[in-house]
């Protein structure tokens, strides 16, 4: 078990966690900013934003739907994007503030110019939701490092802790 596996199993031993407080864990492994992992869960025919808070209220995201999203839970697999601004996706949720509801500093709407996607599956094989991380900003070198195969690794790791935690999260 790798140092980031057991910092997520830690979260699930919790009796309850914050959507806040995984994707921060998550940031952290990842090195990036926590409003810079993204966490949707499968409600119904669709996708609902858990994290970050200000994106709940945008609406939904269909399960049908060209999204990357989407396309993540129907394959439930786990891809990386390093020229994401060249993928066709969805950019309101760029145009959003992020961070307004807590001590990290807010951040306006960012480009979105990195990405790795991995759908959320339980034991039983059905999809719970999507996990994004990305890195953002102006331009695709100010975004920071290229994901690598051992970041998909990672993630890929900590996906079935993180199956795991969905259910006792405790929406704010």
């Amino acid at each position: 078990m790798t140092t980031e596996t057991s910092s997520i199993e830690l979260l699930v031993q919790m009796r309850s966690c914050s959507p806040e407080r995984l994707c921060s864990e998550v940031a952290r492994i990842f090195g990036v900013k926590t409003t810079e992992v993204g966490l949707l869960r499968v409600q119904g025919s669709y996708l609902k934003f858990v994290f970050p808070y200000e994106l709940k209220t945008l609406g939904a995201i269909p399960l049908a739907s060209s999204a990357v999203a989407a396309k993540t839970a129907a394959s439930k697999g786990c891809e990386a994007f390093n020229n994401f601004v060249q993928v066709k996706h969805a950019s309101i949720f760029e145009m959003v503030k992020l961070g307004t509801r807590n001590e990290e500093t807010a951040m306006d709407g960012q480009t979105i110019q990195k990405l790795m996607s991995a759908a959320i599956v339980d034991a039983s094989g059905q999809v719970l939701g999507v996990i994004q991380v990305s890195r953002k900003g102006a331009t695709k070198n100010v975004a920071g490092p290229d994901f690598t195969e051992a970041d998909l690794m990672t993630l890929r790791e900590i996906l079935p802790a993180v199956a795991n935690i969905m259910p006792k999260l405790r929406e704010v």
